[in-house]
């Protein structure tokens, strides 16, 4: 991971004093330079307008040229970053700028890297703005989970350290950064739990890393199977009863706007530290992906610490709910009958369709103590979301517009975007039972999200309550390099979120 800092600039970039090995200057569609790599090209003589003319760096979106060793600086290298069109230039495309600097630059040599930043042409965002974006953007890339890689050789591994961001008024460059570090530590630290194995992270363990979040304020209880026996779980701790690790459920509370005295908005995560698929057991190719089955749990965990970080203004409680779904001879039968916290009975058709399972509980649970004004749940709940959406959205289902419209646009702003998909009482219908109220499965392939979220509506209290469910299954881990997201568990959720919650519901 990168140190980020925010100086002065030099009266002329072409003479900064900065210790930095490298230079990077921004440089727009059609090649326009910014003011600083038009003195830096003045000052060489042109090469940066011929390396432009002559080859295919034009300053699209997201390109990037290093000039090795430049004739009359001392630098190792001149790297021209594109920005696109100077209009379209916006807090999402400085970010990506950001990532596609790090991605170049990581494992080039390259070790302290400053950044020439001002607002030119007609970009719209000020230079402190651009500032601290590039900086989020660099930061979220940057990160790396190498912890069990023991054996990689010193030209493997990443060069760059420091990135400078030379603009003026560096403090406000810097304060308007602070808010967004603390959601970079909440990404880290999520995307930190999703890549552990799952003999490092299990419900106890995971359980453990939630008191971490005290240090920062946040109210952590964590109860075991004996406190969630009583309060009547047989969904949750079902699912986990075939594993050596105790199941748990996690509240996390985050009292940020003391003087308001509405109720809280909650954030529901299902954490299925491994999923085997119990007796429905799993194909055995591909299972080990399994571990990052607590990805809902995870991003809920890290959007704590985000709002934690940086004192958000709002009250919040989060629930996770965890679990291991192993299958030994005690664990949960296909065909089990089994009686949720709310008092409804569930069929267990299906030992693999036990997310659904672990958040009737969690959701009932949160919604009991807390009674709260709104209820997003996250939850690597179906592949059949992966089979609509892909793995570039996350499926979005809700019983309230204006939530669902608040979510879509938090998703456009942040990219880590959402698609509404339906509710409706024919999904409904699918899961009633001839045995129980309801089964956990359809026990057909059709709508599989949508019958996964109408079983989750089930244990919405009161319908007038927003409620959203975000289906992360094919987000929340990344198969390949992007943007901002490097392959391997993505946090997503954390930053969309958080988003939301700055718009519209902190200190209002």
């Amino acid at each position: 991971m990168i140190t980020v800092s925010f100086i002065e600039p030099t009266l002329s970039a072409a003479k900064s004093k900065s210790a930095a090995d490298s230079r990077v200057v921004l440089v727009a569609a059609e090649g326009e330079l910014s003011p600083a790599a038009q003195a830096l090209d003045s000052q060489l003589g042109g090469a940066i307008t011929s390396a432009i003319t002559t080859g295919r760096f034009k300053g699209k979106k997201g390109q990037v040229l290093s000039l090795i060793a430049p004739h009359g600086l001392k630098l190792a290298r001149l790297v021209l970053l594109g920005i696109g069109k100077a209009e379209e230039f916006d807090e999402l495309a400085a970010q990506s700028a950001g990532g596609a600097l790090v991605a170049e630059l990581g494992g080039s040599g390259a070790k302290q890297v400053s950044v020439s930043v001002e607002a030119f042409g007609g970009v719209k965002l000020a230079a402190t703005e651009i500032a601290a974006h590039l900086a989020y953007g660099a930061a979220l890339r940057s990160y790396r989970f190498d912890k069990y890689r023991t054996t990689t050789k010193p030209e493997e591994k990443p060069t760059l350290t420091v990135l400078e961001l030379e603009v003026k008024n560096a403090l406000a460059a810097e304060t308007v950064f602070d808010p967004l570090g603390q959601v970079v530590e909440g990404v880290y630290f999520t995307r930190d739990l999703v890549s552990e194995p799952a003999n490092v992270i299990n419900p106890v363990t995971l359980a453990g890393k939630c008191r971490e979040l005290t240090k920062l304020g946040v109210q952590v209880e964590i109860l075991g199977e004996e406190q969630m026996r009583k309060l009547g779980m047989h969904a949750l701790l079902g699912v986990g009863q075939g594993s050596a690790n105790e199941s748990k459920l996690v509240v996390m509370q985050w009292k940020g706007a003391k003087k308001d005295t509405r109720a809280p908005l909650a954030f529901v995560g299902k954490g299925v530290t491994f999923d085997t698929g119990g007796i429905s057991l799993k194909p055995s190719a591909g299972m080990e992906a399994m571990k990052w089955d607590m990805g809902g749990a995870g991003t809920v965990i890290g959007l704590m610490k985000a709002l934690a970080g940086r004192k958000a203004k709002v009250n919040v409680v989060a629930v996770v709910g965890l679990a291991e779904n192993m299958p030994d001879g005690n664990a949960q039968r296909p065909g089990d009958v089994v009686t949720s916290m709310s008092g409804q009975t569930i069929a267990v058709l299906n030992t693999d369709a036990e997310g659904r399972l672990v958040l009737a509980d969690a959701l009932w649970y949160a919604q009991e103590r807390f009674e709260p004004r709104l209820v997003i749940d996250l939850a690597t709940l179906t592949g059949a979301v992966v089979i609509a959406l892909g793995k570039s959205r996350a499926g979005l289902f809700s019983n309230n517009d204006a939530l669902a419209g608040q979510l879509f646009e938090a998703g456009k702003k942040t990219g880590e975007e959402v698609w509404r998909l339906p509710l409706a009482e024919a999904y409904d219908k699918q899961i009633d039972s001839p045995i129980a109220d309801m089964q956990n499965i359809s026990g057909t392939r059709e709508a599989g999200a949508s019958v996964g979220a109408q079983f989750l509506q089930r244990f919405i209290q009161n319908k007038e309550t927003p409620w959203a469910h975000l289906d992360i299954a094919g987000v929340a881990w990344a198969d390949k390099d992007s943007n901002v997201v490097p392959k391997g568990a993505s946090a997503f959720g954390v930053r969309l979120l958080n988003r939301l919650v700055a718009e519209h519901y902190e200190g209002k």
